[in-house]
């Protein structure tokens, strides 16, 4: 599948793809003698690309001189090898790439290779850097805000054009904003398309365009935090609030169930890039599914074990290269290392005919047996950590091994010197001992006796007073100063030495860093893949099935991921849109009858199928989805002032001006924050504006209470209308309760789990109870309760 920047569908667009917020100004077509059209010779397009980077997030946003309209992408998260970016730069090609001129190393790295790169077509970018302070987000904001815009009315007000731009322009995405307001400062000064214009003309922007890439779902952070994909909570230890966020009851909250944190990381990364890419999104099923049969559980157990000593390869290697390796980065090394052998050994017993264990035993190459061998056969980690430096095992270089002969001679043969100083000392004094301090060298250390007060006290005849030490008086003799021409620079030849083998041995580590970036890759890939198949194992989820041919979602039985954890009982519900069940479905209801959970969990589902999770559900099918927009919940904006009954407004906003045919739209009481009957005509004009595209309307869930939307048909009638628990309604009947329903469903789960114990032959020695109760009992017993 190819990957591509795509705009909306607004007219003039280029063709489908992921549709936007756009605003341009109409051009009357020329008709050339005769009626026939005629077009200019158009000239080359330029694309002027902004790019920021930070804390592991791209913001994005260029401008097109082809059709005058700024394209931005929010806020997403990337790895430090900016894939995501290069995917970008590769699908649209820009003229220039701008950025501030204060960036992290790894966006230094990335855009020096670019620059670099002669042979790329059809030419090589142009960096531009500007300062740092072209980017701040307070500015970049009002350059935003104050921009002289062709599409918007010279007669709205500043208030009304602040409204205006907030419902196209995602202002919480702040990478995403101040890479708008850094563009917008590059087109000023650059003057792009008007060089030899007045300066008092302005570079022409018809339009701003949210553009995604066609294998990613599009889903904002409203959707992300309404259907809780993702939920931030403060530490409820007033100890560990410093220690930032942790995360709540949300979706990523009960799958997270990986080892390692590199595989945390990169099931965040798939939950923020759900993908429509079928063969990726089946390679990741196979393993979960591989994962869940029985006889692979104790394999699965294994994995989880050895992913749990996979750490954090990357930051050790850069240590490395700064030669600040320190003791505990090597013995972590040595785990992950071995513990990636492990991991390898197992694949090969695996079917090669799953990618994921093909790569592993593939990729995990001799390299890695190398680097554990000369770990193993040069580090000496009990001496080291007891040092707390880098030593090296006996046999390893014999001058090592002879200079530390001698040192381990030295206690007693320092005792025989010390009894002859004492020989030589005034008889008041007890004791002494000879030491060595690393940089000093050998002293002469006794006690600090009662009468020695003043410095003028501590003067011993034959002796060179050195420091007073916790009681402790250093003196040097002649026989310390003959000790340190015969072996004072001993240990320091020794951690010399030492460390010279240790600079050997990164540079032999650094040579494979290659082999440990994959482990990380492939090791944190099938972490997650464990993880799901463990939730899924778990909460008794099921293989979804992916249909291009379909329209929309067919869901058997559904269930909340999160309120069926929560609630005494649960009653699946069952999900059909698209085609002849009408693209549009309007739910009615009274309140706390769940119409809320239902929207959500349609949503729930369709997003773990998008990401390659099982679902909670007995059957589920999914057809083309490449957006996910809900109102659901209202929140508050203070920075922008808006009231909350504005923001459901722009919420609804986006979800008309970027739904295509296949996208999901969830509705919830849309309309409440207003009076009864302005919100119903609102909901009506939102709904009838949908239905008018006919069989490219979006695929729409409505909850609401607005009865008089059903009672008055104010909706067109016709196949793409279906209204759910409304029959009722209309007729003035009560809505009857589910509990008869409820039970029966229990019953039968009740009798299959006994018809399953029944047939267990408690004698076949294979039988292992511990897996049935796990696999069979729990699953069942959550549903059941």
């Amino acid at each position: 599948m190819a990957f591509r920047a795509t705009p909306g569908r607004t007219p003039p667009g280029p063709g489908p793809g992921v549709p936007s917020a756009s605003f341009s100004s109409p051009q009357p077509a020329m008709a050339a003698p005769g009626g026939i059209e005629e077009e200019d010779e158009e000239e080359p397009a330029e694309i002027h690309l902004c790019v920021l980077w930070s804390s592991g997030y791209l913001g994005i946003a260029y401008y097109d001189t082809s059709d005058s309209t700024i394209h931005f992408m929010p806020d997403a998260p990337d790895h430090e090898s900016l894939k995501l970016l290069q995917r970008v730069l590769d699908e649209i090609n820009p003229q220039s790439v701008v950025t501030s001129a204060k960036q992290d190393e790894a966006m230094t790295q990335f855009l020096g290779k670019l620059a670099s790169q002669e042979h790329r077509e059809p030419k090589r970018p142009e960096i531009i850097l500007l300062p740092s302070v072209d980017f701040g987000p307070e500015i970049s904001k009002q350059r935003l805000l104050s921009g002289n815009y062709s599409f918007i009315s010279e007669s709205m007000t500043a208030t009304e054009k602040i409204l205006f731009l907030s419902s196209i322009i995602p202002f919480d995405c702040v990478l995403t904003v101040r890479a708008l307001g850094g563009l917008l400062k590059f087109l000023s000064r650059r003057r792009v398309g008007v060089e030899l214009e007045d300066y008092s003309v302005g570079v022409p922007i018809l339009g701003f365009k949210k553009f995604v890439l066609t294998h990613l779902v599009s889903i904002d952070q409203d959707t992300y935090s309404v259907l809780q994909i993702f939920k931030s909570e403060s530490h409820p230890s007033v100890y560990k609030v410093a220690s930032g966020l942790k995360e709540g009851l949300s979706l990523f909250g009960i799958l997270n169930r990986c080892r390692c944190r590199w595989g945390q990381k990169l099931l965040r990364l798939w939950f923020t890039r759900p993908t429509r890419e079928l063969r990726e999104l089946n390679s990741r099923l196979d393993v979960i599914e591989f994962f869940l049969m029985p006889q692979n559980l104790d394999m699965a157990q294994m994995m989880h074990r050895l992913l749990s000593h996979i750490k954090n390869v990357p930051l050790i290697l850069k240590r490395m290269k700064l030669s600040h390796t320190k003791v505990s980065d090597w013995q972590v090394l040595y785990k992950t290392v071995y513990s990636a052998l492990g991991l390898r050994d197992a694949c090969r017993s695996l079917p090669q005919s799953i990618q994921l264990f093909r790569d592993i035993t593939q990729e995990f190459s001799d390299d890695l047996h190398h680097i554990a061998s000369l770990i193993g056969k040069v580090v000496d980690f009990e001496e080291s950590l007891a040092e707390n430096r880098f030593t090296v095992l006996p046999n390893i270089d014999p001058e090592i091994d002879a200079k530390k002969r001698r040192l381990m001679g030295l206690p007693s043969f320092l005792t025989e010197v010390a009894q002859k100083e004492l020989e030589n000392l005034d008889s008041c004094i007890p004791s002494c001992s000879v030491i060595y301090i690393p940089l000093i060298g050998f002293l002469l250390s006794i006690p600090r006796l009662s009468f020695m007060v003043e410095a003028s006290d501590f003067e011993i005849e034959g002796l060179d007073f050195m420091f007073l030490s916790e009681d402790k008086l250093h003196y040097r003799s002649a026989r310390t100063k003959e000790l340190d021409a015969l072996l004072g620079d001993l240990h320091c030849e020794i951690r010399d030495q030492e460390m010279l083998l240790m600079h050997q041995l990164q540079c032999q580590v650094l040579a494979r860093a290659p082999v440990l970036t994959r482990v990380l890759d492939l090791a944190s890939r099938l972490d997650v893949l464990l993880a799901l198949a463990s939730a899924a194992r778990d909460y008794g989820y099921s293989r979804p099935h992916y249909s291009p041919c379909i329209q929309g979602v067919r869901i058997k039985n559904g269930r909340h991921p999160l309120m069926e954890l929560c609630a005494r009982t649960f009653v699946p519900n069952s999900t059909d849109c698209g085609g002849d069940q009408g693209r549009v479905k309007v739910i009615t209801g009274p309140n706390s009858s769940g119409k809320s959970i239902y929207l959500k969990q349609v949503g729930l589902i369709t997003f773990m199928a998008l990401v390659g999770s099982f679902v909670p559900a007995e059957e589920a099918e999914i057809g083309v989805i490449d957006a996910i927009f809900t109102r659901i919940h209202s929140c508050e904006s203070i920075s922008l002032g808006l009231s909350t009954f504005m923001i459901d407004l722009n919420q609804v906003a986006k979800a008309v001006n970027n739904a295509t045919e296949h996208s999901l739209v969830l509705i919830d009481e849309f309309g409440k924050g207003t009076n009864s009957v302005d919100g119903l005509a609102l909901l009506t004009a939102v709904l009838r504006h949908w239905l008018a595209l006919g069989p490219s309307c979006p695929h729409i869930f409505v909850a609401t209470n607005f009865l008089s939307l059903v009672q008055l048909q104010l909706l067109p009638q016709g196949p793409l209308v279906q209204y759910l628990v409304s029959d009722s309604i209309r007729s003035g009947k009560p809505v009857k309760p589910m509990h008869e329903l409820v039970r029966r469903t229990q019953m039968e789960n009740c009798q299959a789990l006994v018809d399953k114990f029944l047939k267990l032959d408690l004698e076949d020695p294979s039988l292992d109870l511990d897996i049935f109760i796990s696999q069979e009992v729990l699953p069942a017993a959550t549903t059941i309760l």
